[in-house]
């Protein structure tokens, strides 16, 4: 078989069906049996193959398309031997050596191997559906997560970001993606402008992607919590998570038919003091609820990038405030914004029954009920 010798139609002509069959790695093109030699002289000025990153090869010319793109970038970050400290192939013709002469009986790679490698960035942002980052053609790089051990460099379209630990990937058309609050934290990383920012956090509560104290955590994390372009943005975040919040309690109290409370009132004993503000009372049967919307940095998360104790300091004052009220008789219903958004009906099940219960109590002390 010489360089010219036309491959076999059976493997090359799978390879190519798809996204996953136009982008083959170097480790990919032999398993199905591809010199070198091939390699090279299909990838010279002319030839029917192009490189699109190191070890990273297009099954065809002109310019790659979004899907190959993103498969072509985990390729590179996951190739054999990009950890070895020698940079990978330098972008030149293929040398002979570098691949095995093997037949062209196989059958090709089974599986993409993306190993722990995942798109992050804006790309993911893109994937994970957000409208609010550009479209994946219009971005010059795609992010690429991999572990801190790899010695990978970023190079062409592939920019590489090194992570301690790695998150668990979400698939997404079959591509490894980091979760959303990660993909924040990566997107914010590149940014300097506050409202691109805020566009983006507030995006991503407002349309259900994630919560505000996962966004702040990873934030936190990246040690970004206390950017000038970030700060102003994580607190309309935790705005925004604060107004949703109230608005899915609102919405479960009365789609559930719950008798109507009264709404963000402060907690008071008479000529003694203050209690506490609580979202929704019901005086009759002093049943409190309480929306935990605390961001991990009043958690007990430290600016390190560690974390504290897993009671913090505001935990710790919900604590108190929530025993001192039910030492009075009072029940307290702790509800967070997940639960009111992902399971309403379990949520208006567990009040109902605090409230079915007063029946069965000790009459509560008497407290003020007082406007916020």
């Amino acid at each position: 078989m010489n360089n010219n010798t036309p491959l076999s139609p059976c493997p090359l002509g799978s390879a190519t069906g798809g996204v996953r069959r136009r982008v083959l790695s170097l480790a990919e093109l032999r398993e199905y049996g591809v010199p070198a030699a091939a390699v090279t002289a299909r990838c010279r000025q002319g030839g029917p193959w192009q490189r699109l990153l190191p070890g990273v090869f297009l099954l065809h010319q002109g310019p790659p398309t979004s899907e190959e793109r993103l498969h072509g970038v985990l390729l590179y970050a996951a190739r054999p031997g990009a950890g070895s400290g020698d940079g990978g192939w330098d972008g030149g013709l293929l040398p002979e050596q570098a691949v095995s002469s093997v037949s062209v009986s196989g059958s090709g790679p089974a599986l993409a191997p993306y190993g722990a490698a995942m798109i992050t960035g804006p790309a993911a942002l893109t994937l994970h559906g957000f409208s609010s980052v550009p479209a994946l053609p219009s971005l010059p790089t795609i992010d690429v997560l991999v572990p801190r051990t790899r010695r990978l460099r970023s190079t062409g379209c592939a920019r590489v970001i090194r992570a301690q630990a790695l998150p668990r990937a979400e698939q997404i058309t079959g591509l490894p993606v980091a979760p959303v609050a990660r993909a924040l934290a990566d997107t914010v990383a590149g940014l300097r402008d506050t409202d691109a920012v805020r566009d983006l956090l507030i995006e991503a509560v407002r349309d259900g992607h994630c919560e505000p104290a996962a966004v702040v955590h990873e934030l936190i994390q990246a040690k970004l919590l206390e950017a000038p372009h970030v700060v102003g943005a994580v607190d309309s975040l935790l705005m925004e998570g604060r107004s949703l919040a109230e608005g899915w309690l609102y919405a479960m109290v009365r789609t559930y038919g719950l008798p109507e409370p009264v709404w963000n009132v402060d907690l008071r004993l008479p000529g003694g003091p203050h209690l506490g503000g609580v979202d929704a009372y019901w005086p009759e049967q002093a049943v409190a609820i309480e929306l935990d919307t605390r961001s991990p940095a009043a958690s007990g998360d430290r600016k390190d990038g560690g974390t504290a104790d897993a009671e913090g300091p505001l935990w710790s004052a919900y604590v108190r405030k929530r025993e001192h009220l039910e030492r009075l008789g009072i029940t307290v219903v702790h509800l967070t914004p997940r639960k009111l958004r992902e399971s309403p009906e379990q949520q208006a099940l567990v009040v109902r029954t605090a409230l079915k219960a007063a029946e069965d109590r000790e009459p509560a002390a008497y407290v003020l009920v007082l406007p916020v």
